[in-house]
């Protein structure tokens, strides 16, 4: 490697590598003397959730993989933190902080490992917060918050948690949103695939569904109220339904999917990739979701969002941007659609640091910190 002290930067699941790809973009012109080291745990293993992301958002090969593959959650933390440590162990004095981003299993496991190693770590995104503790992500957000020493914010939202926990300030430095960097450097691209026509749909008249969240596909009767829900939907709008694995996997066990497949307005889709999935989004009348990034993206897009949760840990989306949340009330849900069907749905507003720069000052603070 380089002489130049180097950083770790973590990613491990598809939500990490937006984030991380205009992160490593920008360690060049922005922190000269630090040497960015890509790792990659391999939490998200196969094709469709990694290898294609690496290619699209051009993200050179990983220096390491661990390829810890699947498990549950305690199971698949612990081989990430004992690999991420015998790594770290190694390039012991060589290396002068780790960057970890975003709020999966890698996150708080590579925290861990490099603060037992007395390591200082960044964490990209902190203090986001649902407050509900029943979200694998939520525990992983507050353990990574407690013990980096760098917290980077995207939002208004990230300080004022972080406060009200006891952080120091001098450790907090709002940043802005890195997701936004990489949909801004994609767009063009993503919109030039036209993924409207390819799937017989017009841009501005369908509504693009995601769902993966234990409290929406875990449930026999969720799922059943949630199929039911799309398949009215779908009477007043098409519906394109990209699945993750799990989603499909539940839907599946409990034979939605039939019900759903059979609605001449209901294209179900396997999962796509960041391009694709941007390319949809931005020519969607609505979003139907309980992902994070996309109540994000459809904010700084100003495409309507309704958020299928009763907590947001971006509170930023609803005060500024075009995000709703809905609850389990999927009355509320039918009456939002048909809002944003009627053309009565709010319109949101720029939210400050969400310009495409966020990677920029991340770096910069990194400079500043470890250099």
């Amino acid at each position: 490697m380089s002489s130049g002290r180097e950083v770790i930067l973590v990613a491990g699941a598809r939500p990490n590598f937006m984030k991380v790809a205009p992160i490593l973009r920008a360690f060049g012109t922005h922190a000269p003397s630090l040497t960015p080291v890509l790792v990659h745990t391999g939490q998200h293993y196969d094709a469709a959730m990694s290898d294609v992301f690496f290619r699209e958002l051009e993200i050179r090969q990983p220096d390491h993989h661990l390829h810890v593959g699947p498990g549950a959650h305690g199971a698949q933390t612990a081989k990430i933190l004992a690999a991420f440590e015998a790594l770290v162990e190694a390039r012991r004095g060589a290396v002068c902080g780790v960057v970890v981003v975003g709020d999966v299993n890698s996150t708080m496991a590579c925290t861990l490992a490099a603060a037992k190693l007395q390591v200082p770590v960044a964490h990209v995104e902190a203090g986001l917060r649902s407050f509900d503790r029943t979200m694998p992500e939520e525990i992983n957000r507050l353990v990574t918050d407690a013990i980096a020493d760098l917290l980077i914010t995207s939002e208004p939202a990230g300080a004022e948690n972080l406060s009200r926990e006891g952080a120091d300030p001098a450790r907090v430095v709002p940043c802005g949103n890195v997701m936004i960097d990489t949909l801004v450097q994609q767009r063009a691209a993503a919109e030039a695939l036209d993924m409207p026509s390819r799937l017989g749909l017009t841009r501005g008249r369908y509504a693009l569904v995601t769902l993966h969240r234990p409290s929406n596909v875990d449930s026999r009767e969720r799922i059943e109220a949630l199929g039911e829900f799309l398949r009215e939907a779908a009477e007043r709008v098409a519906v394109v339904f990209p699945m993750h694995p799990r989603t499909r996997a539940k839907m599946e066990a409990f034979g939605v999917d039939r019900a759903l497949a059979q609605h001449p307005r209901v294209r179900l889709l396997d999962p796509l990739s960041y391009r694709e999935n941007l390319g949809l989004m931005a020519a969607a009348q609505v979003a139907l979701t309980d992902s994070g990034g996309i109540q994000e993206e459809t904010s700084y897009l100003g495409v309507p969002c309704l958020t299928l949760r009763s907590n947001t840990e971006r509170p930023v989306t609803v005060r500024l941007g075009t995000n709703t949340l809905v609850g389990d009330d999927l009355g509320r849900a039918r009456a939002l659609l048909g809002e944003v069907l009627d053309g009565r749905y709010k319109q949101g507003q720029p939210i400050p640091l969400w310009d495409g720069h966020a990677a920029e000052r991340v770096v910069a603070a990194l400079e500043k910190c470890w250099s």
